[in-house]
Order: C-alpha cells, then sequence, then structure tokens
C-alpha cells in the first residue's frame, strides 16, 4: 500500500509491507541510503513483516518523493523530516532500520529523538577520518558522476551491472540492479550533489562520534566485509564508542549485504530483535 504525505511543502511517498494480522504489529521504518529509494528494501521488509508493520519512504529529492528549492541538505534535517513523517502518521515509537546513508541519518535520529526508538539496526556505516585531500577529490569526481547522468544509460547492455560492480561482492536479484541505475538517474542533482558534501564532510567526521557514543537504545551495526565504500574498520570505530551497539561482519559480503546475503542478514537482525 503506497500513499503520499505532504511535509514542509514536499511531496513524501510512504509504503506500507504489513501481513493480515488481527494482532497489533510495532513499527520498523526503514530509511534508504544515496541516490536509491525504498524499493531496495521491499524483499527485507516483507520477510521481517510477519513481526513487524514496515514502512518504506523515499528521502526527499531522491526515489518518488519531491524536493524543494529552498531545502538544506544537511543529514540532521533529513533526521527532523523523518521526525515529522512520523508525527504526522501518528506513530509514537518505532524500530529504525537505516543503510550507508540512511543509517547515518538514523543515527542523528536515534541521538536526537531517542524516545522515538526501541531498538536500531544501521547497515554499512562508521566514522570517517577527515582527509582534506580525499575529501576534495571525492567532491570533484562526484560533481562530475552527479552532472553526467543520461537517461541511454538504460539502453546500455550491462550498464547497469557496470554502475553496481564497485558496491558488490556477490550477485544480487537480477531486477534490483537495473532498479539502482533508474533510482540513480531519477535523482534530484541538487540532493543528490548535496548530500554528497554533507555524508562526507569536516563537519560529519567532528559531530558523528558523539552521535554515536549518545545512542541509548540497543542498536545493530552490521557491516560488509568487503565493503569498498564504508569498509568495516569505520562501523568497527563507531561500535567501539559505545556499549549499546554490537557489532557484526558479514562474510564475503559488499555495501549490500541485505541483498548479497540475505538469509544471513535476516538471521542476524532476527537474532538481535
Amino acid at each position: 500500500m503506497s500513499e503520499n504525505l505532504t511535509i514542509a511543502g514536499v511531496k513524501y511517498y510512504y509504503q506500507w509491507v504489513k501481513k493480515d494480522s488481527k494482532e497489533t504489529k510495532p513499527v520498523m521504518v526503514f530509511v534508504h541510503g544515496w541516490a536509491g529509494s525504498a524499493k531496495y528494501w521491499y524483499s527485507t521488509a516483507e520477510i521481517l513483516s510477519d513481526k513487524f508493520d514496515c514502512l518504506l519512504y523515499d528521502l526527499r529529492g531522491f526515489g518518488r518523493t519531491g524536493t524543494s528549492p529552498n531545502a538544506d541538505y544537511e543529514l540532521e534535517t533529513y533526521a527532523q523530516e523523518l521526525y515529522l513523517l512520523l508525527n504526522e502518521l501518528g506513530i509514537s515509537q518505532v524500530y529504525l532500520h537505516g543503510h550507508s546513508m540512511g543509517a547515518s541519518i538514523a543515527a542523528l535520529f536515534l541521538a536526537d529523538y531517542p524516545e522515538k526508538v526501541t531498538k536500531a539496526i544501521l547497515t554499512c556505516n562508521g566514522i570517517f577520518e577527515y582527509n582534506k585531500a580525499a575529501f576534495s577529490a571525492f567532491y570533484f569526481f562526484g560533481k562530475y558522476v552527479v552532472k553526467l547522468r543520461y537517461k541511454w544509460f538504460l539502453q546500455i547492455p550491462l550498464a547497469d551491472r557496470l554502475f553496481m560492480a564497485r558496491f558488490l561482492a556477490r550477485p544480487i536479484p537480477t531486477g534490483e540492479y537495473r532498479a539502482f541505475l533508474e533510482d540513480f538517474l531519477a535523482a534530484d542533482g541538487d540532493a543528490a550533489l548535496g548530500t554528497i558534501y554533507t555524508c562526507v564532510s569536516k563537519k560529519a567526521v567532528e559531530i558523528m562520534p558523539d552521535k554515536f557514543a549518545a545512542i541509548s537504545v540497543p542498536t545493530l551495526l552490521i557491516a560488509g566485509e568487503k565493503d569498498q565504500i564504508i569498509p568495516p574498520k569505520l562501523g568497527r570505530a563507531a561500535a567501539a564508542l559505545n556499549q549499546k551497539i554490537k557489532y557484526i561482519e558479514m562474510k564475503q559480503t559488499g555495501h549490500f549485504p541485505m541483498l548479497e546475503d540475505p538469509q544471513e542478514y535476516i538471521k542476524q537482525v532476527k537474532d538481535f530483535l
């Protein structure tokens, strides 16, 4: 069941994944990563919907959610927008499940709105070390990656697999490759570029350790052993800051362990929950 909700002038897309039941279930909300959408969470949510009413939504500027010319792209703002979304839907308490950039947003949400969360799962996330030259190079190439996006990429054989190659250590379901490329090409340019600057920044390096240290609810941090985007050592560094964080490293997986090894991923999540 998919719907739209307007918050601060922006039309948000959200979707419930539920199993028919007379039983009242807790809510698990999923937060996707950079230039993606809630689509890639669907298979995970479908499995977990036996115990949870799963809420998927697209972040502002990504997927099927609109954007605003006056909006900023600070991750704290995205965390505030999640708070407003939950309030508009009348949801007082959630299990929070974030991935990559979505896990950074979730960590900020955990620190700022702890009363809203029962438990959390943060996947492929951690604490970066500041390196001015490396960050500048990342911004330079990121600008061109965002700028040089063309719909005809979808017509090139195997373009979707080439696009995802650096993110994966194992194959994922065939349809997911194209869905990721479609989401990347459809993302709002300002949002895609703006979040590059806010996700990997001196500010993030300075504030995120305190945010991880402030987490007060049981939290599972899942890393992919072969993740090239956010290497597992960054996750270990974050987990070491707080006894509330349990760290798991999934063997032979990259940046999308929930799709690369869904059986093991679900096992780890269910064991934690």
